[in-house]
């Protein structure tokens, strides 16, 4: 059998505030909205165009009740998990819906902390695989994106 990957990395910003709720067996499930920004380049005009991208997360257990106490809407977060699309049908339509989300599995807070002094960056580090708290993520130079124009062959 086939070996394959389901693996997703994003760094972005919380849309809004974590909605935290509990299953009936007193798990922990926090739902966000994550926005990403990429650039492309105008065919036509040469001008540069920015795109935001919104994703669904979700996190659960110890992971949920991090989000739920550290995020907030605007914070930069870095987030890694896989993908997953749910269906149902509507009742209204009768119609079948999709979902994709990412189920998260690891949380970096990235940024300086709300109400803290000094302009330096820092981030805490919370997992479901028990990573210990403020580890620094490594800096990363964002280049600009790259059109079909800028590609010499």
């Amino acid at each position: 059998m086939a070996k394959s990957v389901n693996k997703v990395i994003l760094v972005g910003n919380l849309g809004k505030d974590p909605e935290v709720k509990y299953t009936p067996g007193g798990v922990a499930v926090a739902k966000f909205s994550l926005a990403t920004n990429y650039r492309t380049k105008d065919k036509s005009s040469g001008d540069w165009v920015d795109h935001t991208e919104w994703h669904n997360i979700v996190v659960w257990d110890k992971l949920a009740t991090v989000a739920g106490e550290y995020l907030k809407k605007g914070r930069t977060v870095y987030i890694e998990g896989r993908l997953q699309t749910r269906s149902w049908e509507d009742q209204a339509t009768k119609q079948k819906k999709y979902m994709t989300e990412i189920i998260g599995n690891d949380l970096v807070l990235l940024g300086a902390r709300e109400g803290g002094s000094g302009g330096g960056d820092s981030s805490s580090r919370g997992s479901s695989s028990n990573h210990e708290m403020d580890q620094r993520m490594p800096e990363t130079e964002h280049a600009a994106p790259i059109s079909d124009d800028d590609i010499p062959f």
